[in-house]
């Protein structure tokens, strides 16, 4: 059982490392996608047999399409690897393994085929969503004046609609499915630009796309709606809370693979506690 470990990226080349090492093991290799907008020459230390950069970088902006074109690349390249895969297991450069290397490849051993990502029904459940799909969002494009457009397109614009009649599902970018769901997810892009063109212009894409794609599929059942990552939002915040010493008893016991976000500037420790572990 071989898994392939994507992990996006864009700072802190040493907190790379050490999530690499601690998730080396003899039926994983790496996929490293470096923000095309950072200097990737501090990372080619990390270059080995098992640890691969993506070459079609892209430049990364936070809402935008972009990051769903940076996963896209890098599931192309992994798809065209000498070696093939049973997961894909998607991370950022800030996640961090709960468990044991050995523990994490029992678990997708005994999960074989199944896709572990969020599906939570935007009409129903994650109705906040709702504005993201049926308005107009020019975040994936740099234009002088594109704020003003974007008002005026959804000022004088009828409301979005799906393409393809799909049903929108989702909420964490984060998951880790089978190759042959990469594999359609890959192929339906390419065959259905009108999904392309319809998610460029919606904020948050990575998010939805991925997890809509699937959920509309023959693959529906092998969809679990549980992207083994401990997050925390309680703050409020854009962003998740980054963890530190004090919530090393609430990650253990919280049953997940992985948890993010770290950061070895503002806290070390956890990162440590969580090795002894």
């Amino acid at each position: 059982m071989k898994i392939a470990h994507l992990i996006l990226t864009h700072a802190n080349p040493h907190q790379l490392s050490r999530l690499i090492e601690r998730l080396t093991h003899p039926d994983a290799d790496f996929y490293i996608h470096v923000d095309l907008k950072t200097d990737i020459q501090p990372f080619l230390f990390l270059k080995s047999e098992n640890v691969k950069f993506i070459k079609n970088r892209v430049s990364v902006y936070w809402g935008a399409y972009s990051i769903v074109q940076a996963t896209v690349n890098s599931f192309e390249e992994i798809l065209v690897a000498d070696k093939k895969y049973d997961f894909v297991n998607l991370l950022s450069g800030q996640d961090y393994p709960l468990k044991s290397t050995a523990d994490i490849h029992l678990f997708f051993e005994n999960n074989l085929g199944k896709a572990f990502m969020h599906t939570l029904s935007v009409a129903n459940e994650w109705q906040e969503a709702i504005p993201r799909l049926t308005k107009y969002h020019l975040c994936n494009y740099h234009f002088a004046g594109k704020h003003f457009i974007e008002k005026c397109l959804n000022k004088f614009m009828p409301s979005r609609k799906m393409p393809n009649n799909l049903v929108p599902v989702g909420r964490s970018q984060w998951f880790s499915i089978s190759a042959k769901h990469v594999q359609y997810i890959v192929e339906y892009l390419q065959q259905n630009k009108n999904v392309k063109r319809f998610f460029e212009l919606t904020w948050g894409s990575d998010e939805i796309v991925f997890q809509t794609i699937l959920f509309n599929s023959i693959y529906q059942k092998d969809m679990v709606n549980d992207n083994l990552r401990f997050i925390d939002w309680s703050e409020g915040k854009a962003s998740p809370k980054t963890f530190t010493i004090d919530d090393l008893l609430v990650l253990q016991d919280s049953g997940k693979l992985f948890a993010r976000k770290f950061s070895e500037t503002i806290d070390a420790a956890i990162l440590d506690e969580l090795d002894k572990n």
